[in-house]
């Protein structure tokens, strides 16, 4: 019996325990069902996030904005300081010159290797150069590869700013096979190496992580495929929690079923997070590469490409700039993985860890915008063909006409010359100044605040002062238009002037000496500023004329007044550029542009601004020569001698300045043979600064030009004929007192031999030019004037 009831109690037993394993089964068969009823939704949910984000890659590209390529060709003026600034700015390093952005110097002999590009007018190649720069020019120019001379070479061109959608994000797009190996290897041999054999999570990874955790020394298990997962391309948080590690998870098998290894590693490389500067994060290896280096990925040294795999794991933690201990240690051992897998041999190991980490002092060419004022001229121009959340985060590329060498110049003139005027008994001076290229219209530097780097107000586009006697040179055009009436070698009359504006008020300005000058030539007038000459002849040719054409070469819309014969009106540096452009570039008429062209993401052009200006009319040709010629007077004997003895005699330039009263407004317009510079100085407030514009604005463009290399001006003989002249008539050049004068040919005065005998009437004849109307002898009474600036 006791046999039997323990026989029944066992199968009593049994049947328990097989009734609980049914139930168990049925639990975890029901489980299962509710997983696979939650996850497989829950899945194809994910596979479609994976499919909309990951598969189409849709990365927030800044649109960049750069500087002109530099054009080597022979003969062109160019000097050894200026070359290197451009080559740095372009982020070319010193090296053999025979890799891509490098280069090397041997006094005036460069070999320089330099990057293809995209360009307005298509692809750029890269070269290898070999350049003879030799009594300040580009003697001779070479391509190593087919030791052929050359006609011209383009130098890949340097970033200037980055415009930013929402997200501050800056990255360069990279295909895997642009990567270097040892980048793309090491990154594996540190951070995965496994990545080739697992299926986006590593469980062996995961083993040994739990099992240091364990022994105190914390290890991470991420794959590369979770790292891209979770670094905000799924729009994965940060956050350590449950959900998001199994998110993670899940997405990363899922990425690796459906995609390419190589996909998935061009991917990392161009998501992964590498720095930050301010708002400004630094994303994927190409950008992190200019970022910490300054250089192309191309360029990147073994010691280098191992820093950069070291801080994926922490780029605060192991800042090189911050704290480069911890970033040397960390770059060691990465440098160490390399050896351990073969990677480097021991002799480059061994060499690497000797190396510094060869991280910039600053971000460099990743700086969002370095050049606020020119950006600004930039944004301005574009404005009118692309709405400003069409151009930012956009991936274009905008090329546009800046010279790094002469912006370079530029902001140091500027901040020297202003440093060297400060005094206790001036107010706080500010400038603002426009560098432009007289061949085509191209903007190449802009300045617009002594503070160069200081966003807002920019005094080169905005600031609106009295202009002073810039005005002058335009007033004369319009009277050497008439060639029968005037030229260079008339007389005009500097006797103390009143002029009626009717409603029984008159005006009488007087010149900056506070002397009449009597009978004088009317290019001494120019050259020396006399205002009591410069409205006569201003009231001949009509205030209403002057007003015309201002507006035509340059927009500017000004009340035609009397005072407006000297200057009274308000413009800023920038539109007096495009009215001094005129002159400078022979007669043309060209409208001035920062922007070259702009590329869509691919490299095509969009939209191109450097279209070539139409020839210069004839008789605008000649005037604007006559204009030069007595421009540069003013240089050799003028208001602007003071250029001569800074030693810039061998540019023959020419130049106006100006004074508003009481010399709150210092202004000078120059011009070179390359080069126009209009230059302001002067307070915020007003205030008068004693500054004449031989004494401020000038002495800011003889600083830049001390410096940057532009060609003698040259003033072209087609339609002149220049005569030796004494009194009104022309004569022989061994006459005495006889002095050579520029005319409009066919409109020389009689020739008399000498002696000479007294001076004749001048004739009155035909019209040579009728320029909006004049070729009548008109002078009627004007519009009441705003007070007139007295200035030189």
């Amino acid at each position: 019996m006791d046999y039997d009831e323990d026989e029944e109690g066992g199968r009593g037993e049994d049947g328990e325990t097989a009734q609980w394993k049914r139930r168990l089964v049925t639990w975890t068969l029901a489980a299962i069902g509710l997983g696979l009823g939650f996850l497989i939704p829950y899945m194809l949910y994910l596979n479609h996030q994976v499919t909309e984000r990951f598969g189409r890659l849709q990365w927030q590209i800044p649109t960049r904005v750069y500087a002109r390529p530099l054009e080597l060709k022979p003969g062109l003026v160019l000097d050894t300081r200026t070359l290197k600034t451009e080559l740095d700015a372009a982020g070319y390093h010193a090296g053999d010159g025979s890799r891509e952005g490098s280069y090397a110097q041997d006094g005036g002999h460069w070999k320089i290797s330099s990057r293809g590009f995209n360009d307005v007018d298509g692809v750029v190649p890269a070269k290898r150069l070999e350049i003879v720069v030799s009594g300040g020019r580009v003697a001779t120019l070479r391509d190593v590869t087919s030791k052929g001379k050359l006609k011209v070479a383009r130098l890949d061109p340097a970033r200037i700013a980055s415009l930013y959608g929402q997200k501050q994000e800056e990255r360069r797009l990279v295909r895997i096979e642009e990567v270097p190996e040892l980048l793309v290897t090491g990154l594996q041999a540190v951070e995965d190496r496994d990545f080739n054999h697992h299926i986006g999570i590593d469980f062996s990874g995961m083993v040994r992580a739990a099992f240091k955790t364990a022994t105190g020394k914390k290890q991470g298990a991420s794959t590369l495929t979770q790292q891209l997962a979770r670094s905000g391309l799924l729009g994965i948080g940060k956050e350590q929690t449950i959900s998001r590690k199994f998110n993670e998870i899940l997405y990363a098998l899922i990425i690796d079923a459906r995609y390419d290894k190589r996909d998935i590693l061009e991917a990392y490389l161009n998501q992964v997070y590498l720095g930050q500067r301010g708002s400004q994060a630094i994303h994927g290896v190409a950008a992190a590469s200019e970022f910490w280096f300054g250089r192309d990925l191309r360029d990147l040294s073994t010691e280098q490409v191992a820093l950069l795999v070291g801080i994926v794991r922490g780029p605060s933690w192991y800042d090189p700039r911050r704290n480069p201990e911890r970033a040397l240690e960390r770059r060691n051992f990465a440098l160490g993985e390399f050896r351990e897998t073969n990677l480097i041999d021991d002799k480059e190991y061994q060499r690497a860890l000797k190396a510094p980490l060869g991280v910039t002092p600053e971000a460099g060419s990743l700086a969002p915008n370095r050049f606020p004022a020119y950006v600004d001229l930039v944004r301005r121009q574009l404005a009118r063909d692309y709405p400003a959340d069409q151009l930012v985060g956009a991936g274009l590329s905008v090329m546009t006409g800046m010279s790094p060498a002469a912006q370079a110049f530029a902001e140091g003139a500027v901040t020297r010359t202003l440093k060297s005027l400060d005094s206790r008994r001036r107010p706080p001076l500010q400038a603002g100044l426009v560098v432009t290229d007289v061949h085509n219209g191209e903007v190449v530097a802009v300045v617009g605040s002594r503070l160069h780097t200081e966003h807002g107000f920019n005094r080169a586009v905005e600031a609106q002062r009295p202009v002073g006697s810039l005005l002058k040179p335009f007033v004369y055009l319009l009277a050497l238009a008439t060639p029968e009436q005037y030229s260079l070698s008339s007389y005009v009359d500097d006797s103390p002037v009143t002029v009626d504006l009717g409603r029984g008020k008159k005006w009488s300005p007087g010149n900056s000496d506070g002397r009449s000058h009597g009978t004088v030539r009317l290019m001494d007038a120019l050259a020396m500023s006399y205002n009591q000459a410069t409205v006569r002849v201003g009231m001949k040719v009509r205030p209403e004329r002057v007003a015309d054409l201002i507006r035509t070469l340059a927009g500017i819309q000004a009340p035609p007044r009397p005072s407006l014969i000297l200057g009274a009106v308000d413009q800023s540096p920038y539109a007096m550029a495009q009215l001094y452009q005129f002159l400078a570039s022979g007669g043309e008429v060209q409208p001035l542009h920062a922007v070259r062209g702009v590329l869509d993401a691919s490299g095509r052009a969009l939209k191109r601004y450097d279209t070539k200006p139409a020839p210069a009319q004839e008789g605008d040709a000649i005037a604007a020569r006559l204009i030069t010629i007595a421009g540069q007077q003013t240089v050799t004997s003028g208001t602007a001698a003071q250029l001569v003895r800074d030693g810039l005699g061998r540019l023959n330039a020419a130049g106006k300045t100006g004074t508003s009263n009481d010399g709150r407004d210092s202004w000078f317009a120059g011009w070179t043979g390359d080069h126009l510079a209009v230059i302001w100085v002067g307070n915020d407030q007003n205030k008068e600064t004693g500054l004449y514009g031989a004494t401020g604005a000038m002495r800011v463009w003889s600083a830049i030009f001390a410096r940057l290399p532009s060609a003698p001006l040259q003033v072209g003989d087609k339609g002149i004929d220049w005569q030796w002249v004494t009194g009104n008539n022309t004569t022989d050049a061994n006459c005495a007192g006889a002095r050579r004068f520029a005319f409009v040919a066919g409109f020389a005065p009689p020739y008399t031999p000498c002696p000479m005998p007294q001076p004749a009437a001048e004739e009155e004849g035909g019209g040579w030019r009728d320029w909006f109307g004049i070729g009548r002898d008109d002078d009627e009474d004007t519009e009441e004037a705003a007070a007139p600036p007295d200035q030189q």
